[in-house]
């Protein structure tokens, strides 16, 4: 190499060492571009948004798919200030994948407010703000208010209705039963919205046992417009049956056609007739589902 150096003056020393370092820098950036890229990315712990968006927020640009400048730009930091996740993680598990665990906030339920959705926890504090509705968490109506403040408690006149919200989404998510509308009144009477249908559930007296119930009936309020009572449902009751009150007979009466049959013994016995004049009352009676395996115990 010395005698490549022979005759020249310094300055053409120093271009071509400047000329191999540069080479030689190429080189290195070539094979940890090629050799860190990521090519496989593992998610968990997300339920907001989906394994693509997660990755979008996390590889954000062409550096972000190296794992190199990945372990480098999140070493002991985490990803902050995205809507309804906490934090995130990000672990380098080889030169070409890596793991994102999401940490997402714990949201109970939300509350409309000045045109934008109020998203609060298990106490009540308000987590997020949004625009835009999370159709997988609950909207609670019914509750008195006069302000909302961020990372504050709702301030409602009873804060132990923040309990009973959270025993309904735990249930609701339990058996699987998804819901428009939580509504509470002043008298901590629940009332579900299922589109044009509402589920009367009364106060908290016998919830699971009204919720165990409600999974086995909410297929059949599908498409009906009325109101299910469900207010003084237990599994101990004598009552097999509960009603539900039809806004639209005629559509009712179409949809369980060839189900009725004299004894009941149907999932669904309609019972038409009921005034003097032969009118028909609009009451369905819908056998109720005892389903004792997720009864609780006593």
């Amino acid at each position: 190499m010395s005698n490549v150096y022979i005759g020249m003056s310094p300055k053409q020393k120093m271009a071509i060492a400047a000329v191999l370092t540069l080479l030689i820098l190429a080189g290195a950036l070539t094979v940890i571009w090629y050799y860190f890229k990521i090519d496989e990315v593992s998610v968990s712990g997300n339920k907001h948004y989906t394994v693509s968006q997660i990755e979008e927020m996390v590889l954000t640009g062409p550096l972000e798919h190296n794992s190199l400048y990945l372990s480098l730009k999140y070493r002991n930091k985490t990803i902050e200030g995205i809507p309804f996740i906490e934090t995130m993680d990000v672990n380098v598990l080889s030169p070409t994948s890596i793991s994102i665990t999401v940490y997402e906030k714990s949201i109970a339920g939300c509350v409309g407010y000045l045109d934008r959705f109020m998203y609060f926890d298990k106490d009540g504090t308000v987590v997020e703000s949004s625009t835009v509705r999370q159709t997988d968490i609950p909207y609670v109506a019914g509750l008195k208010f006069d302000h909302v403040i961020m990372y504050e408690k709702i301030p409602v006149e009873d804060e132990k209705i923040f309990d009973d919200i959270l025993t309904i989404t735990r249930l609701l998510t339990k058996y699987s039963i998804r819901t428009d509308q939580i509504h509470i009144n002043s008298d901590k009477e629940v009332t579900l919205y299922f589109g044009k249908a509402k589920v009367l559930m009364g106060t908290m007296d016998n919830i699971d046992e009204k919720m165990i119930n409600l999974k086995g009936l909410a297929e059949q309020m599908e498409g009906l417009s009325g109101t299910l009572d469900l207010e003084n449902y237990s599994l101990d009751s004598e009552k097999k049956y509960v009603t539900f009150q039809r806004d639209d007979v005629e559509q009712h009466h179409e949809i369980v056609e060839g189900e009725t049959v004299e004894n009941g013994e149907n999932s669904a016995e309609t019972q038409d007739g009921g005034v003097e004049n032969g009118e028909n009352t609009g009451q369905t009676q819908i056998e109720s589902v005892e389903n004792t395996e997720n009864a609780p115990s006593e």
